[in-house]
């Protein structure tokens, strides 16, 4: 019965209740509001297809010209609405152009103006091509972006417009021959990262100390080399050069040439050194606490494997974060009547004077009228969309509520997870008996605990980063649009302003995610929590500092040995240099190797990065949960330390009294 009463005390999961409910609400009406505003973009979004430029071309050549003319950046060329976009790359033969070549044999109709009718028409290729009223070329595109809406082609189509067929069926072709040895290097990296993280309990100390060591050999080497280009330089004659006799240069290679340059060297590798080795010397209990606490954290990681897949759920959410404000963007940016204009071409060449652009035209009829016949390089234009109802003279505005609701909601989905993970690893702490006492699906029981209590206090934290990086958005647009008026005065405080709001932010995540760690554990709303937190790491600041640099070390090594093992292996074998015994794969089978390299080693990274962040995350929460252990706990039958044994012994601390478990260790 004591046991049980001194979990709940310290620990109390069924003593909660919800937190920052207000903020919950306004949450759940910004979410309603946010879906409110998709359905209206949606309705109201355009219902034709994409649109398809003859000649993609001239909105790179002529784009300036353009500019000047009309209200945007629109392509002088003619625009039709197709059902989708060409999925495949398309030249007029030039056996076309020969005078008895037929029209309807070379073009396709469903490409060419509504209003024009290959079956009937008089007109010869040339005339047909010169009128633009057919394309004679088109590449594959993507419908990135609905119908009217000037960009069907990428710009890397543009560049390579007449290669890309090619290309892009040799890439699909190596990927079509290797797949199935990209998964399995995938899957390697997730095997690799995964035992790096499970042996960390058992080769921490060697690899921390080693790395430390190894730092501090590499200054010795550095200090030698200096040493002995000091000693060289002092039997030259260049000796007798200092760097007062060569003042100023932007050529780096003559201070080299200096003895003073090397001399200086020596001193500030000296200086370092004996700083590392004093904080070395004075910081070895507080290093020895960070490698015992990476230790714990991979015992609980082993216990409750199924965070290591938590991070896949979080990609998920971001993906139909990020999907969703696109499409909801895209739709409110296309909702309304499109507007078309009279553009000319070539108006001097033509005498086409008098059309200015203001003239409105239909283009289902403009190439079948003669109004403009008088002007053979006249074309019917899309220009803009009307701001005619009440939905569209608000676009702007809904665009804003777009972009802060998408930002709280991606900043509330990444804390959803930090808090469920956290929740999940400090119940392995606060176990008195490891593993007997971790509760059953602990990830799932966090998880359930902070949709149920702690919706409000997630979004209250998620809405203070959204405001910020509004701001720092706000300031990059400003920055943007006054570049070119700015003096250096103007710049350097909008350059202070960035600097600092990128800080502000970068603590403000810090603060959140030593918040979620606290709500998880007791339960309080996010201002209570978020002051416990801070006041709890101040209060340890070296402790603080040391684990965090230690643990960054690891990582960073850990990813550095995941992503770099795997990009060398399959660097060596689909290069060629290493063949598998019964593998009918081939290095001549790829047109370029390279690719399938490129991907393994990203989706290395990704994969080495969120194992990592699960593992980070439980590094943290277990050392809240160390330090509130020590404040709260002296050891008695009445207050136990939860710490391990190695900790405990590492603290001069133990447990008096009856013994605890065998699962103390």
């Amino acid at each position: 019965m004591l046991k049980i009463t001194m979990c709940v005390i310290v620990f109390p999961f069924s003593l909660r209740g919800c937190t920052d409910i207000i903020c919950c609400v306004l949450f759940i009406v910004v979410i309603l509001g946010y879906m409110a505003v998709g359905i209206l973009a949606w309705l109201y979004g355009p219902l034709w297809g994409p649109v398809f430029y003859f000649d993609i071309l001239k909105c790179v050549t002529s784009i300036n010209i353009m500019a000047a003319t009309l209200n945007g950046l629109q392509c002088p060329t003619t625009q039709v609405c197709v059902e989708k976009c060409p999925d495949v790359f398309w030249a007029l033969n030039p056996i076309a152009y020969l005078p008895n070549a037929k029209p309807q044999d070379y073009f396709n109709q469903s490409l060419c103006v509504p209003s024009f009718d290959l079956a009937r028409t008089t007109l010869k290729v040339k005339e047909i091509v010169d009128q633009e009223l057919c394309p004679f070329f088109y590449t594959p595109t993507i419908s990135a972006l609905t119908c009217l809406f000037p960009v069907c082609l990428s710009c890397s189509d543009i560049v390579n417009s007449f290669n890309a067929k090619e290309i892009g069926v040799r890439i699909f072709e190596d990927f079509a021959s290797s797949w199935q040895w990209i998964i399995a290097a995938l899957v390697i990296a997730m095997v690799v990262s995964f035992l790096f993280l499970l042996l960390l309990r058992f080769i921490a100390p060697v690899m921390v100390w080693v790395l430390i060591f190894g730092v501090l050999a590499v200054g010795a080497y550095g200090k030698s080399i200096d040493n002995n280009r000091c000693g060289n330089m002092s039997t030259s004659i260049k000796s007798a050069v200092s760097i007062t006799d060569i003042g100023f240069t932007t050529d780096f290679k003559v201070y080299l040439q200096v003895k003073e340059t090397w001399l200086a060297f020596l001193i500030i590798l000296s200086v370092v050194e004996g700083i590392l080795l004093l904080t070395l010397i004075f910081l070895r209990t507080r290093i020895l606490i960070a490698i015992a606490l990476i230790q714990e954290s991979s015992k609980a990681v082993s216990h409750m494997m199924s965070t290591l897949f938590y991070p896949l759920i979080t990609f998920v959410l971001l993906v139909v974060c990020v999907a969703y404000w696109g499409i909801t963007a895209l739709y409110l940016a296309t909702s309304g009547i499109p507007v078309y204009k009279v553009v000319a071409l070539n108006s001097t060449q033509d005498n086409c004077g008098q059309i200015g652009g203001n003239e409105t035209c239909d283009p289902q009829t403009f190439y079948n009228s003669t109004d403009y016949s008088w002007c053979r390089s006249a074309r019917c234009i899309f220009i803009k969309y009307n701001n005619e109802g009440l939905l569209q003279r608000n676009l702007f505005n809904l665009q804003i509520y777009n972009v802060v609701a998408f930002l709280w909601c991606v900043n509330f989905v990444i804390a959803m997870g930090q808090c469920s993970l956290a929740g999940a690893f400090a119940s392995y702490y606060w176990s008195l008996n490891k593993p007997s006492d971790i509760p059953t699906f602990p990830l799932s029981q966090a998880f359930i605990r902070t949709i149920r209590y702690h919706v409000g206090s997630l979004a209250f934290g998620a809405l203070i980063l959204t405001l910020i990086q509004i701001i720092r958005i706000i300031l990059e647009y400003l920055d943007h649009k006054t570049r070119a008026a700015q003096n250096p005065c103007s710049r350097f405080l909008m350059c202070c302003l960035k600097c600092c709001f990128w800080c502000l932010e970068k603590f403000i995540k810090f603060l959140n995610r030593n918040a979620y760690i606290m709500i998880a554990v007791y339960g309080k709303n996010f201002c209570v929590s978020a002051k416990n937190a801070f006041m709890l790491l101040m209060r340890n600041i070296v402790r603080v500092v040391v684990l965090d640099k230690v643990t960054d070390l690891l990582l960073f090594f850990g990813k550095m040995l995941v992503v770099g093992g795997v990009g060398v292996l399959a660097f060596f074998f689909f290069s060629g240099r290493i063949r598998l015994p019964g593998s009918n794969f081939r290095t001549e089978m790829l047109n370029y190797y390279w690719m399938p390299i490129i991907v393994v080693v990203v989706g290395a990274y990704l994969i080495a990065h969120g194992f990592f962040s699960v593992y980070s995350m439980c590094v943290d929460t277990l050392f809240l949960c160390f330090l509130e252990d020590l404040e709260r706990h002296d050891g008695t039958m009445q207050k136990p330390y939860y710490m391990s044994k190695n900790l405990m012994k590492i603290l001069n601390k133990k447990n008096r009294g009856p013994k605890n478990g065998k699962g103390k260790d």
